[in-house]
């Protein structure tokens, strides 16, 4: 028996060893619907790190905003009260003129450029977050921004006192310079804004007005290209730290997926969801000369406030992506 009772102990002790360490859930706030591409490639990168980790880590996202607001998202993960999370990187433009390096008018006008220019500016947008207790995961940019109108536009005088959403410092200062109005409303919330007159216009991709049905209140896309900002995925660098090597490397790992995946779905999303605009009832397509041009000018009147703003820090990106054309 006294035997017995010695393997008994020894083999407790071999499972005790042997158990994973005690699972944790992380809660992962987004500020977009489900349905949008960005939020579906969340919610796989964190289908693929609970089950890589073995679901010592289970994460959990939640969209539309429904945990934190958009605006809120990163100070709630800066200061632990959610570990991991999305935000659009330009939101933060107003703390650190760098976050609005993807928001300069007419710089990076398609995927491949959009792609050099964050190459450009990662190092130093990685060396921004870390000082502010977040670590970079994976980004993930939106297909190219075009403008969205009630009605017919064909230059910037027909823009003038049109109420405008705004999500950031480049779209407020673009409502600004062509007269317009703006008004600050979160992605959640954008379908309530048209429909109520809240806004009458937006800046935006293909992808957002299509998730959101805008052409329930809106009838003209006019695409501009003006930019492709970027989504990206930080955690609290505390809990980083705390995170095993091996868990690390799985969540390394199902960040590059997603970014890789994020990438390809943001190409793909661009012809179907203008199409989706279309089918709605929407009248898609290019903007007027005069428009385009008068946009332009606006645009080099930004990127020189930008750049001010940013310093030798932001020339040096804008050099960087420049030596790469």
């Amino acid at each position: 028996m006294k035997h017995l009772k010695t393997l008994t102990a020894a083999s407790a002790l071999a499972l005790a060893s042997a158990a994973p360490a005690l699972a944790e859930t992380w809660d992962m706030p987004m500020a977009y619907s489900a349905s949008n591409f960005h939020s579906a490639v969340g919610a796989e990168f964190a289908a693929c790190v609970t089950t890589g980790t073995g679901g010592d880590i289970e994460i959990k996202t939640h969209p539309s905003g429904s945990l934190f607001k958009g605006a809120d998202i990163k100070r709630a993960i800066q200061t632990g009260q959610a570990p991991i999370g999305e935000r659009l990187l330009s939101g933060h433009q107003n703390e650190n003129a760098l976050f609005g390096f993807d928001s300069i008018p007419f710089l990076a006008t398609s995927f491949d450029d959009s792609a050099k220019l964050w190459k450009a500016a990662k190092p130093s947008i990685e060396k921004v977050l870390a000082d502010q207790n977040l670590t970079l995961l994976y980004a993930v940019p939106w297909p190219p921004q075009g403008l969205y109108f009630k009605n017919a536009v064909n230059s910037v005088a027909d823009m003038k006192g049109i109420k405008f959403r705004s999500y950031n410092n480049a779209t407020s200062r673009l409502a600004e310079l062509t007269g317009m109005l703006p008004v600050t409303i979160e992605a959640a919330e954008i379908s309530q804004a048209f429909a109520t007159g809240v806004a009458e216009s937006m800046v935006s991709s293909g992808s957002t007005g299509y998730d959101r049905k805008v052409w329930e209140s809106l009838d003209y896309f006019y695409e501009v290209d003006a930019w492709l900002p970027r989504n990206y995925v930080m955690v609290n660098s505390e809990v980083w730290a705390g995170t095993s090597d091996a868990n690390k490397n799985v969540i390394k790992g199902c960040a590059q997926l997603a970014e890789y995946t994020g990438n390809w779905r943001a190409k793909e999303y661009t012809g179907f969801t203008l199409q989706g605009l279309r089918d709605g009832g929407m009248t898609v397509g290019p903007a007027s000369d005069q428009m385009v041009s008068e946009l332009k000018e606006i645009g080099v009147t930004m990127t020189n406030e930008w750049l001010e703003a940013a310093g030798d820090e932001g020339k040096a990106i804008v050099d960087a992506f420049k030596a790469m054309q």
